[in-house]
């Protein structure tokens, strides 16, 4: 493993997310290792990000906030077939990976788990979700950036960031130039 152990370590609130020069096999080294628990790994560009541990109570409650307004909308279609996945680990193989707050497929054909397999989504097997969205407490920088291109470029047509302390959710959709464009930004009162 070229990564240092070291980087799960430097994941704090007071320092700006740290993306680290690594190989698809360092990422695969710490997605299976099962000494570590509770990570979400990125892997975007040849770097590594990680974020270690439980969430914090603005993050946990603002990622309910996902899953409510899904919630709405599917009462307000309830012959819509759709999946939600939390914190599932995505990947390209040997390309990107990543681990949305929220991963949402719409219609039938959403990943399903069969016994022996690996527990993530593998996008080689599965078609991309519909829409991921992050919670963006201690990592907002990195959502607006790095995370978003990652998804950009796997493909997903939209991805939404709740900015927890701007107190905003910000929704964007994926243009044919394969870049996201703003589409709404809804401020919370």
């Amino acid at each position: 493993m070229t990564v240092s152990r070291s980087i799960l370590a430097e994941s704090s609130i007071d320092s700006p997310p740290i993306w680290h020069p690594a190989t698809w096999e360092d990422y695969l080294a710490y997605r299976d290792d099962p000494s570590i628990e509770r990570i979400k790994l990125f892997f975007y560009n040849n770097h590594l990000f990680a974020e270690m541990g439980g969430e914090g109570i603005n993050h946990s409650k603002f990622a309910d906030l996902l899953i409510l307004i899904v919630g709405f909308w599917s009462l307000q279609y309830p012959e819509q077939m759709f999946c939600t996945f939390s914190r599932c680990q995505i990947e390209k193989p040997k390309i990107q990976a990543g681990a949305p707050d929220l991963v949402l497929y719409i219609g039938e054909d959403y990943p399903r788990w069969g016994e022996g397999e690996r527990r993530y989504i593998n996008l080689e097997y599965h078609r991309v979700p519909n829409l991921v969205g992050e919670v963006g407490d201690t990592t907002l920088a990195t959502d607006l950036d790095e995370k978003k291109h990652l998804y950009a470029e796997l493909g997903i047509p939209e991805y939404w960031v709740i900015d927890v302390r701007g107190r905003r959710i910000l929704a964007f959709l994926l243009q044919e130039d394969g870049t996201y464009s703003i589409s709404w930004i809804y401020e919370v009162q």
